[in-house]
């Protein structure tokens, strides 16, 4: 019964990829990393970041949303006292992300631009946005080929352009389900920049993460709507 649960579970997931996500076989259970860049850790004075970022918040009937204790850039979601998750942030000075500074240079915007995503240089922010996931995918393709053989059925979501406070940034994520029934891992996430500041929010179903996850799939399945709700309200930029 369960394995059929299973089943039925990733086969409703399975439809709700995205049209045009793209499925490839062979990948192995590391956690994946954003591509390579200096991210700002909080020290020990400072206070975490989703009090100063989370606007209003949505969540299922029962459940809470708040930013969690401690200077770590996790939000909590609970429900009856009971950690069913957490959402990670992470935060890239452009000053110390090369990466990234190509990338915005690539889409036609010149070094120490100022640029604003109010301004004629939008576009061209998104476009640098994208590359930035297809580098990562990069990056995810080549974490994933020694571990899974042909076990896994892996999807990778196109970027889309979404809202994220008053920015405009993208999703983008990527599901591997087992040939035999049921998900593996599951991860939803969005990316803006500000100017200034790549700012990453992660979560995911991975029995590999230590944070930024939920611990059942399905509770994932639930909160995702409200998660792209709660990316729309951030109070950002700061």
């Amino acid at each position: 019964m369960l394995r059929v649960y299973h089943l039925l579970l990733g086969s409703i997931l399975f439809v709700l990829i995205p049209l045009g996500a793209k499925l490839l076989p062979n990948f192995s259970t590391t956690k994946v990393a954003q591509p390579s860049a200096v991210v700002k850790l909080p020290s020990s004075s400072e206070e975490n970041i989703w009090k100063k970022i989370l606007g209003k918040t949505a969540a299922p009937t029962g459940w809470q949303v708040a930013a969690c204790e401690g200077n770590a850039p996790l939000l909590c979601i609970s429900s009856k006292e009971e950690l069913l998750g957490t959402v990670e942030i992470g935060v890239y000075p452009l000053a110390n992300n090369q990466d990234f500074q190509k990338q915005l240079v690539a889409a036609g915007i010149p070094p120490s631009s100022g640029v604003e995503y109010q301004t004629t240089y939008q576009t061209q922010v998104l476009t640098a946005l994208k590359a930035w996931v297809a580098e990562y995918y990069t990056g995810l393709l080549k974490d994933r080929q020694s571990g899974y053989g042909k076990q896994i059925i892996f999807s990778v979501y196109p970027a889309q352009t979404v809202s994220i406070g008053k920015l405009q940034g993208i999703r983008y994520g990527f599901t591997g389900i087992k040939q035999q029934g049921g998900v593996q891992e599951q991860h939803i996430s969005h990316a803006v920049f500000d100017g200034t500041t790549l700012y990453v929010i992660t979560t995911a179903f991975d029995p590999g993460s230590q944070t930024g996850k939920f611990e059942k799939l399905e509770n994932l399945a639930i909160f995702q709507p409200y998660l792209y709700a709660i990316a729309a309200e951030l109070r950002l930029p700061q």
